[in-house]
C-alpha cells in the first residue's frame, strides 16, 4: 500500500481559470451548430476543439509520485511534460499546492522533504528483483519498464500509478 501525491494549482490560479470559464460559458454559441459541436471552442494550443470545462480542468491535477512502505519514493515525470530534472521538479511543485490521494494538503516544502527522505534504503525494481528472484516477471527485463534515476530521484517508467 502507498500514498499518491498530486500538484494542484494555487487558489489564485484557479480563480483565474474560473473567470475564463465563466467568460467562455457566457459566450457559448446557442445555435443548432453550437449545440451540434458540443459547445466546443478553439483549443488554445491550436489543435482540435475543446469544451470550456475541458480547458478549465486541463492540468489541474498533476500526479507527482507515490510513497510505498519499504520502497524508495517513486516520481512520475510524465515523460518530461512538466519537469525533467530535480530543479525543474522543485520549481513546479513550489508553484502550486500539494495534496495526497485523500485530499489532505501538505506544503510543497514539507512534501519535497518527505519524498526526498522516504525510505532511502528501500527497494527499487533492481534491488527488489535481485533479492526476490522468484517474483521476477519477464517484462521487468525490458529496459523500457525499468525505473530510472534523474538527479538521484527514482523515476517510474510508467505514468499510470495506482
Amino acid at each position: 500500500m502507498g500514498t499518491n501525491y498530486h500538484r494542484i494549482p494555487t487558489v489564485s490560479e484557479l480563480e483565474k481559470r474560473q473567470q475564463l470559464l465563466l467568460s467562455r460559458v457566457r459566450s457559448l454559441d446557442m445555435s443548432a451548430a453550437g449545440v451540434g459541436q458540443g459547445f466546443s471552442i478553439d483549443n488554445p494550443d491550436g489543435w482540435d476543439r475543446i469544451t470550456p470545462w475541458d480547458e478549465f480542468i486541463d492540468e489541474v491535477d498533476v500526479h507527482l509520485g507515490k510513497s510505498s512502505m519499504g520502497w524508495k519514493f517513486t516520481w512520475n515525470f510524465h515523460k518530461n511534460a512538466y519537469y525533467s530534472d530535480k530543479a525543474s521538479l522543485e520549481a513546479f511543485v513550489r508553484s502550486g499546492r500539494v495534496i495526497d490521494e485523500y485530499g489532505e494538503e501538505i506544503s510543497p516544502d514539507d512534501f519535497l522533504e518527505m519524498a526526498y527522505n522516504w525510505c532511502p534504503d528501500g527497494y527499487d525494481d533492481q534491488t527488489y528483483y535481485a533479492e526476490h528472484p522468484s517474483s521476477r516477471v519477464s517484462w521487468i527485463d525490458c529496459d523500457k519498464y525499468r525505473d530510472t534515476y534523474v538527479d538521484g530521484l527514482r523515476v517510474s517508467s510508467s505514468t499510470d500509478f495506482s
